[in-house]
């Protein structure tokens, strides 16, 4: 079973639970290895190194989702604070640095902040640097494959819950995932709870793709390291330099993909298993799915949010929805 506790502090010692996860962190990957065409999901991105990639992602100029998502925000702080109140258990799923929450502060004055991030080590450090610029706020950061489960600790205030799940990382769940996942939020949700989401917007195939392929190459970084990763878990050889990264549009699925293609005929090891890749062939690591307008506030009202009230940017580009649980 996945890690479902607070972070304990640096240099404390691992718990059965740590361990666990990291048992079931190898047993994914070997999985996914194995599978035709082969997977790597997209939470083995995110180890501190991968973390680090993605902020620097989120700077990337062609990389539009993290700035117009702080736009839309910024410029209705005021309707989302009406729409969400104050005082709110704010519960931070992908947390990563914790600044997009953090922007939220003064708007929604929280009871109680709970990031929630898989890279537990990552999110410590972020944790410890925000407690100390609001001292006021109660933190509870948790380490957790929200995406397996959502069960969240005992400490973690029951009233007022309002999750907040910013950058379009929905899109990363198929659309029956996705449906699941955000009734899993409804079920957590509680007396009053809601939830404060955003999510990209079909457009046009460049700017999808260019967002997903950066000139800089910190997105091909991003998703190379997970190979990197791979290798610290599972006990992996790959060598990454054997491996380029591609990004496309899948049109008829409204999605981004995002795949690392063998440059030559490869074989990769691991304790207790093999696989051979031909030259060309890719291991699928991440989609992204875009939705339009009226298709994402059906999903949310399917899974048992409404009203909706949204917000999006003068080109259509990004929306930012609050919807309470009924």
């Amino acid at each position: 079973m996945p890690t479902t506790q607070p972070i304990p502090a640096a240099g404390a010692p691992k718990t059965e639970a740590f361990a666990a996860a990291a048992e079931s962190a190898r047993a994914d990957l070997a999985a996914g290895l194995r599978q035709r065409p082969a997977r790597i999901a997209p939470k083995f991105f995110y180890d501190a190194l991968g973390s680090k990639l993605f902020e620097a992602i989120c700077l990337a100029d062609e990389y539009y989702l993290t700035r117009t998502e702080a736009a839309i925000i910024a410029a209705n702080a005021p309707a989302i604070a009406r729409a969400a109140g104050q005082g709110v258990t704010l519960i931070d799923l992908g947390a990563g640095n914790c600044a997009k929450a953090a922007s939220l502060f003064p708007i929604l004055r929280p009871g109680q902040y709970v990031p929630v991030d898989i890279s537990a080590e990552f999110l410590r450090d972020a944790v410890a640097k925000l407690q100390s610029a609001h001292p006021g706020i109660p933190m509870l950061p948790v380490g957790l494959d929200f995406a397996e489960t959502l069960k969240l600790p005992s400490s973690v205030r029951p009233q007022n819950r309002l999750f907040f799940y910013p950058g379009s990382s929905l899109g990363n769940f198929t659309p029956l995932q996705a449906a699941q996942f955000l009734t899993r939020i409804r079920g957590e949700c509680g007396a009053g709870g809601a939830i404060l989401i955003g999510i990209d917007l079909v457009k046009d195939a460049a700017t999808l793709e260019a967002a997903y392929d950066d000139f800089l190459g910190i997105t091909a970084a991003f998703n190379l390291n997970a190979l990197r990763h791979a290798n610290g878990l599972l006990g992996s050889d790959f060598r990454v330099r054997e491996w380029r990264h591609v990004a496309l549009f899948n049109a008829e699925q409204h999605r981004i993909e995002m795949h690392l293609e063998a440059r030559k005929n490869v074989t990769v090891t691991w304790p207790g298993g093999a696989r051979a890749f031909a030259a060309g062939e890719r291991i699928h690591t991440e989609n992204s799915y875009k939705y339009t307008r009226r298709a994402f506030t059906e999903l949310l009202e399917t899974c048992g949010f409404g009203p909706v009230t949204s917000w999006t940017d003068d080109s259509n580009s990004f929306l930012v929805c609050h919807a309470r649980a009924i």
